[in-house]
C-alpha cells in the first residue's frame, strides 16, 4: 500500500531514536504508536477524508505520534496551543469545524470548554488512543490536504492555512537539503507547536532526516542552557525573544560556568533565529557569547520558509539571504510592476511549498494567490542580492508627512539607545501627517528615560520625520512565538 513519504521514510531507520521527551522513543515506536492513534481515529470507517481533527497536546512523543496518527487515518491535522485561553481555543476548533479534538489529560477542562456545545463535535484524550487492534489504514496520497495552521491574528481574526501532503514535504525537503540535515543531528526543541517554525522547521525536519528531536515541555533559558551543556544538540532554532533570555541566563552566570556554556554552543552547528526581526545588538551579543552568527531566515505561515541565510558563506546581519531550494521570490511595487535593484516592493512567493487555500475563505485566498504567486503583505528590498525586511504593508510601513518610513528600521535605532531593552513603532492616525510615528519601550531597570530625553536622542541618528512623535513605556504585548502584537499597542496612542 502507497504511504506517504514521511511515513516511508520512518520505517527506514527502525531502532534508532526518533524523539526525546522524557525517555527516548525509537522510529519504530512512533510508527507504531500512530498506526494506533489512526486506528482509532477510523472507529470501522475506511478513510477520515480530510475530516479536520483538532489536538491539544504538549511538545512531547504523543504530539508527534497523534499528528502522524491522523494523517495516516486521512484527517487534517488542527495543532492548538496549550498556552491560548479557552475563547481562542473555542475560535480555532469552531473555525476548523473539528469533528473531534484530541486532548493531553493536562488540558481536558480546557479542551472540554473549548469543544463546549459542539453538537456533534466529539472529545478523547490521549489515555484512550492506545488501541490493542489496529487496522488497514488508507492510501493517503501527497495531494490531499494534511494540515491546518493558525495565522497569528496580527492584522486581523485567524486564518486557517491549508496546506497538503505536497505543500509539507516540499518546505521540508528545501530546508533539509539548505541545511544539510542529517541521521547525525540532534535537534533541541523549545518552541510551541502550533506555528512552522517548531512543527515544520524542526520536529518534521529531523524526523524526515532520521535526526533525534529532544523536546521540552516549554522554553526556560536555564533547562536549554543545561540541555545545551549535557546533551549532543547539533541544531537550535528559537525566536529572537528567546536568545535575548539565552543571554540574560548567561550573563547571571558565574565566570567558570559561562565558558562551559559557550564550549557547549561552540560544539553545535546550526543556530537559527526568525519568526520576528532579530535586533543587530542581540546578533552581536550571542555571537560573542557562543561563537554562531545565527542563521536568519524568512518565512510565513503561508509558504513555510522562503529566504535564508546559507549555512556556509557569509551571513549579512539584517538581512535573510536569498530563495531557498525549489522557491522563487520577487517584489513588485505600488503599480504591480517589478521593483528595481535597491527598491523596496511587496514580497511575493511562488513554489510547491506554498499553501492551497485559507479554510473556508476563498474570496480571501484569490485575494493573495494571484497566477501561483502568493502576496505575502511583507515589503523589502534587495541590497547587494540579499533581501532585507522592511515590515508589513499593514503595521510596519508608515506614511508620515508625504514620506514611507519603515517601523522596524526606526526600532533597530532606538534600540542602541542605552536605557531601552526593547521597542516596537507603530503608526496612528494623524490628522496633519496622515499617520504619527509613535514608539512603546521596554526600559532597562532603573532608567527613567522620559518622551523630550528619547526624542533629543534620536534626532542625532534619525532624519526627522521619523523621530517619534509620542512614547510610551510598557510591556510589550506578544504572542507565544515573542511576536510583538503591533494592533493592541497602537490602541495606546488613541488608535480605534
Amino acid at each position: 500500500m502507497p504511504e506517504l513519504s514521511l511515513i516511508r521514510r520512518a520505517r527506514l531507520h527502525g531502532q534508532r531514536p526518533a524523539v526525546e521527551a522524557g525517555r527516548s522513543f525509537t522510529y519504530e515506536e512512533l510508527l507504531e504508536s500512530s498506526e494506533r492513534v489512526a486506528s482509532f481515529l477510523l472507529a470501522g470507517r475506511t478513510d477520515l477524508r480530510e475530516a479536520p481533527i483538532a489536538f491539544l497536546v504538549p511538545p512531547s512523543f504523543d504530539y508527534v505520534a497523534v499528528q502522524w496518527g491522523i494523517w495516516r487515518a486521512g484527517g487534517i491535522a488542527v495543532p492548538l496551543a496549550p498556552s491560548y485561553p479557552v475563547p481562542e481555543l473555542r475560535y480555532v476548533v469552531e473555525d476548523a469545524d473539528a469533528s473531534l479534538v484530541v486532548t493531553h489529560p493536562d488540558f481536558e477542562d480546557a479542551a472540554s470548554e473549548a469543544v463546549g456545545g459542539g453538537g456533534e463535535r466529539g472529545l478523547v484524550s490521549t489515555e484512550r488512543l492506545r488501541v490493542e487492534a489496529t487496522m488497514p489504514l488508507p492510501d493517503v496520497t501527497p495531494e490531499r490536504r494534511g494540515m491546518i495552521l493558525y495565522t497569528s491574528g496580527t492584522t486581523g481574526k485567524p486564518k486557517g492555512v491549508v496546506t497538503t501532503h505536497a505543500n509539507i514535504e516540499a518546505q521540508v525537503t528545501s530546508l533539509v537539503e539548505a541545511w544539510q540535515w542529517s541521521a547525525d543531528d540532534h535537534a533541541l526543541l523549545a518552541l510551541p507547536l502550533h506555528h512552522v517554525h517548531g512543527i515544520i522547521n524542526v520536529v518534521t525536519c529531523a524526523l524526515w532526516a532520521g535526526a533525534r528531536c529532544e523536546m521540552l515541555p516549554a522554553f526556560d533559558a536555564a533547562t536549554v542552557w543545561k540541555r545545551f551543556r549535557d546533551s549532543p544538540v547539533t541544531v537550535f532554532m528559537a525566536v529572537p525573544t528567546m536568545y535575548h533570555r539565552l543571554i540574560a541566563e548567561w550573563d547571571r552566570a558565574e565566570p567558570g560556568r559561562r565558558k562551559a556554556l559557550s564550549d557547549a554552543c561552540r560544539r553545535m552547528r546550526l543556530m537559527v533565529s526568525g519568526s520576528a526581526p532579530l535586533p543587530t545588538q542581540t546578533l552581536e551579543r550571542w555571537h560573542e557569547i557562543s561563537g554562531h552568527l545565527l542563521l536568519e531566515r524568512y518565512g510565513m505561515t503561508e509558504i513555510g520558509m522562503g529566504l535564508s541565510n546559507p549555512l556556509t558563506g557569509e551571513r549579512v546581519p539584517g538581512h535573510v539571504g536569498t530563495p531557498l531550494p525549489g522557491v522563487e521570490v520577487r517584489l513588485l511595487d505600488e503599480t504591480g510592476d517589478e521593483a528595481g535593484a535597491g527598491s523596496p516592493g511587496e514580497i511575493h512567493v511562488r513554489g510547491p511549498g506554498v499553501f492551497t487555500e485559507y479554510w473556508r475563505r476563498p474570496d480571501e485566498t484569490r485575494e493573495v494567490l494571484r497566477d501561483g504567486w502568493f502576496a505575502t503583505g511583507d515589503v523589502a528590498v534587495v541590497e547587494d542580492g540579499n533581501y532585507r525586511i522592511l515590515g508589513r504593508t499593514s503595521v510596519d510601513i508608515i506614511k508620515t508627512g508625504g514620506f514611507k518610513v519603515s517601523a522596524l528600521e526606526i526600532e533597530e535605532v532606538l534600540r542602541r539607545h542605552p536605557d531601552i531593552d526593547d521597542c516596537a513603532v507603530v503608526g496612528v492616525a494623524d490628522e496633519d501627517l496622515g499617520e504619527r510615528v509613535c514608539v512603546a519601550a521596554e526600559l532597562r531597570k532603573g532608567s527613567a528615560l522620559a518622551a523630550d530625553g528619547l526624542r533629543a536622542w534620536a534626532k542625532q541618528y534619525l532624519a526627522p520625520y521619523k523621530v517619534p512623535r509620542d512614547f510610551s513605556v510598557t510591556t510589550l504585548p506578544r504572542n507565544a512565538l515573542g511576536k510583538v502584537q503591533k494592533q493592541d499597542l497602537a490602541i495606546l496612542f488613541g488608535a480605534p
